[in-house]
């Protein structure tokens, strides 16, 4: 039996805007991902994929419904709780990469383990290994300004993986690479959840970028759509 590793239930999310009325982005979506699954969350622009990513992620709270990580019910985690699991169970990767420009490569990908409070003698061995992964070996000491979109990317995922996070979630991570940048990447997370299991939901508008995963959940207006 495949392990389920994140489950919603009637997850809603509303915004007040400057109506009377509230805006629905999320209208009760349930949902189970399995452990190990690479899934892609698509739609429309507008559609709830990256509202809902920011629910399940935890970066945002849902209006109402049920989230569970691990059999955890995160809806009833503290902040302080929440931000805690983020940073040992789950691994980020933005768009827009999110580098510390004044940090080199291996620092960028070294801070969840800094923030941790782990000493350098205790990461060191592991960092390098990730760099060697994402194909960036060499390059530890450039600045993010020195490296490609393409290759910022590759350290984001490695920062985002670093920790061995339960769940990679990634919002639109090839958006701003042209198609050969963005094939590198989603390789790389490829081989991630091949070699290592690792479980990763991904919002893209790219329809081509169903050939990389294992299910494409479909969400049209603040609902589920399908799941394929």
């Amino acid at each position: 039996m495949e392990k389920i590793i994140l489950q919603t239930k009637q997850l809603v999310k509303t915004y007040k805007a400057d109506s009377p009325s509230p805006v629905y982005a999320l209208k009760g979506i349930d949902i189970q991902l399995k452990k190990g699954e690479f899934v892609a969350l698509m739609g429309r622009s507008g559609s709830g994929k990256s509202t809902f990513l920011h629910q399940i992620a935890l970066l945002d709270r849902p209006t109402s419904g049920y989230i569970a990580i691990k059999g955890v019910d995160v809806s009833e985690l503290s902040e302080k709780e929440r931000a805690e699991f983020r940073l040992k169970m789950l691994g980020y990767v933005f768009q827009d990469y999110a580098l510390i420009p004044e940090l080199n490569l291996y620092e960028n990908i070294a801070l969840p383990m800094m923030a941790l409070g782990k000493k350098k003698k205790e990461y060191n061995k592991e960092v390098l290994e990730i760099i060697e992964r994402v194909g960036l070996h060499g390059r530890e000491g450039n600045l993010p300004s020195e490296l490609s979109g393409g290759e910022q990317q590759r350290v984001s995922i490695a920062r985002a993986i670093v920790n061995k996070p339960d769940i990679l979630f990634a919002d639109e991570p090839t958006a701003n690479l042209d198609s050969e940048a963005a094939a590198v990447v989603l390789n790389i997370m490829r081989e991630l959840v091949d070699e290592y299991g690792q479980t990763i939901i991904m919002v893209t508008h790219e329809p081509d970028d169903k050939k990389y995963v294992d299910r494409a959940v479909w969400l049209k207006d603040g609902k589920l759509q399908s799941s394929q």
